[in-house]
């Protein structure tokens, strides 16, 4: 418990911030047209022969959904490089020719900075999607994608996350040329405004006294369900832990039973039946399981695209564990320990 009084639900930082991420994803879209435009005509021209993503945190996972975007969209093989490689190990990589492409909201950290300068002289093309468009990070990158997030003062990050993830789309769909995702990007806007609106209430009276649970998902989902299990661990004070739930089976399976829950995001794509079938496997355990899906105990905004459903999920997921922390006593904005900014060596 805090011990301090707390804000309504609606009065939070964090609150209003995720409220206005459509606002900040529909300026980012517009604002971001031409160089969007010109990093793609540049990718289909000189196609590189990897994507590597460097970043912490909730932009880790926001790198998490390009993995699988770029490799499900794409073709093109991503793989998450460890900051630590270049800023601690100091051992210089192969990147000819690929592309580095580093996530942040303040462009400050020192790890990132000099991952993206050893990557520059490892012949990469680096690219920075961040927050602060003049940050020290934005200066070393050869493109820069500004998020357009605008001021964000609660410690948990939630419309700069989601702004992560449209600026990873919106390229993917230039960058592939693909009718359906350029589609896709029309409607974003609108379909988050309609998840914010989303009743997710059962999952906060249901975790009011948990202590652990588990949040699954797979492929495109799985940034989602990384995503809500920092934010359980931050802003709650409760102990979650994310899987894929293909990979939950191989040993992390065995804790599900009576009195540890479970929430899953069904992605509507071809992992949704095997997370569904999933689900109702630990509810024949006698776990609590909620589930998100078009027809789930918390509702999943239909979509233009499946590749919009990972942001849409998250949308709905931050008014609820911002409701959900508040419940457990604990202020949102302020989690204990955590600065807005973390600058890791």
């Amino acid at each position: 418990m805090t011990g301090t009084r707390l804000p309504a639900a609606s009065d939070t930082l964090m609150f209003s911030e995720a409220a206005h991420a459509a606002d900040a994803v529909e300026t980012q879209f517009a604002a971001n047209a031409g160089v969007i435009a010109e990093l793609a005509a540049r990718l289909r021209l000189s196609p590189p022969p990897f994507v590597a993503t460097c970043a912490r945190g909730s932009s880790d996972h926001a790198a998490t959904y390009a993995k699988y975007l770029f490799e499900t969209q794409l073709g093109i093989v991503t793989a998450s490089a460890s900051p630590s490689i270049g800023s601690v190990y100091g051992v210089r990589q192969n990147l000819r020719g690929a592309v580095f492409l580093l996530v942040s909201q303040s462009g400050k950290s020192p790890d990132l900075l000099r991952n993206a300068e050893a990557a520059r002289e490892a012949g990469a093309h680096v690219v920075a999607l961040v927050n602060v468009a003049d940050s020290p990070l934005a200066q070393l990158a050869h493109t820069v994608v500004p998020l357009h997030a605008g001021p964000e003062r609660s410690v948990a990050a939630t419309k700069s996350f989601l702004c992560s993830l449209s600026a990873i789309l919106q390229l993917a769909a230039h960058w592939k040329q693909d009718a359906a995702l350029l589609a896709s990007l029309d409607g974003l806007p609108d379909e988050l405004r309609a998840a914010w609106r989303a009743d997710w209430s059962p999952l906060v009276h249901g975790l009011e006294d948990a202590r652990n649970l588990f949040v699954l998902s797979r492929g495109l989902g799985l940034a989602a369900a990384q995503e809500a299990a920092l934010k359980f661990k931050e802003t709650c004070g409760l102990h979650a832990e994310a899987y894929s739930s293909a990979e939950v089976k191989h040993g992390p399976m065995a804790l599900v039973g009576p009195g540890f829950p479970v929430l899953c995001f069904a992605q509507p794509d071809g992992t949704e039946a095997g997370t569904l079938a999933l689900a109702e496997e630990f509810r024949g355990r006698g776990a609590q399981v909620w589930v998100s899906s078009a027809c789930g105990e918390l509702p999943l905004v239909a979509s233009r695209h499946a590749a919009n459903a990972p942001l849409l999920t998250i949308q709905s997921f931050y008014g609820a564990v911002n409701a959900l922390a508040l419940r457990r006593g604990h202020n949102p904005d302020l989690p204990p320990h955590l600065n807005k900014v973390t600058e890791t060596v």
